[in-house]
């Protein structure tokens, strides 16, 4: 007798591709919106708002929240134990593989939100973990988050804001990009990196296609750079004018 539990149906037509994202939403028999991943021999399903798996663990939205209200009850001196140090791992794998998501269907704005999750996580876990080896097993991987947190901030501003904030985002993320590699005692290492590259490439590309050329925060900071302060106030007007009569949104909307 044919099993209501085969997915067959599922992914019929729906064929697994290496090394590509193949990501859709679908719309649950509960009438809840779904995320689902096409990954080899099956698919990953997931909620697209809060934790992933769609659990709350301990009662919190996301493990990220439950371990902070730890923090708040025990103290700053509180330490992860291996078994929260394991449940960690799991969310950041689920945060992983939905933002991936939301890229590949250029939902850039929760990308955004997912990246931020992340990031937040791996401050959290720097901080509150003895063991350091465990650690660095996860700031290897930041470089990558935060690439995908500005390019998915710049593609939101592009689509909703317009190229010049677009710049702005890449220029804010290529100084966080930069302020890591100082941290890392590696800043000789930050012109050649690949993701800086990248980055790099991606705004000359913007500026290429919407003709652009230095955008006024770029302005202001030559200005600034130089001692042009007269320079630097008649543009912090300019750009003040700009914000009233033209305000940005939130790039998680």
């Amino acid at each position: 007798m044919p099993s209501s539990q085969d997915i067959d149906s599922v992914i019929e037509g729906w064929d697994y591709v290496p090394g590509e994202v193949n990501a859709r939403r679908i719309n649950a028999f509960s009438g809840r919106e779904l995320l689902q991943m096409r990954v080899d021999m099956g698919l990953l399903q997931m909620e697209i708002d809060l934790r992933p798996d769609g659990t709350r663990p301990h009662g919190a939205e996301t493990y990220f929240d439950y371990l902070v209200g730890e923090v708040v009850r025990d103290g700053e001196d509180f330490e992860l134990s291996s078994e929260q140090c394991t449940e960690a791992d799991r969310e950041f794998v689920q945060y992983y593989h939905r933002r991936l998501c939301w890229l590949s269907l250029r939902e850039y704005g929760r990308a955004v939100k997912d990246a931020d999750h992340s990031l937040a996580f791996m401050d959290f876990v720097r901080e509150h973990s003895p063991d350091e080896e465990w650690i660095l097993s996860h700031e290897q991987y930041r470089p990558f988050v935060l690439f995908h947190r500005i390019q998915a901030g710049a593609l939101a501003a592009l689509d909703g804001d317009g190229p010049e904030l677009a710049i702005a985002e890449i220029n804010k993320g290529l100084e966080s990009f930069h302020d890591l590699f100082l941290q890392y005692e590696a800043e000789e290492q930050f012109d050649s990196d690949e993701l800086v590259v990248r980055l790099r490439d991606m705004r000359e590309s913007v500026r290429k296609r919407f003709e652009l050329g230095n955008t006024l925060d770029e302005q202001l900071a030559e200005a600034v750079k130089s001692e042009n302060y007269e320079l630097a106030a008649q543009l912090r007007d300019e750009m003040h004018q700009k914000q009233v009569i033209e305000p940005t949104r939130p790039l998680g909307d």
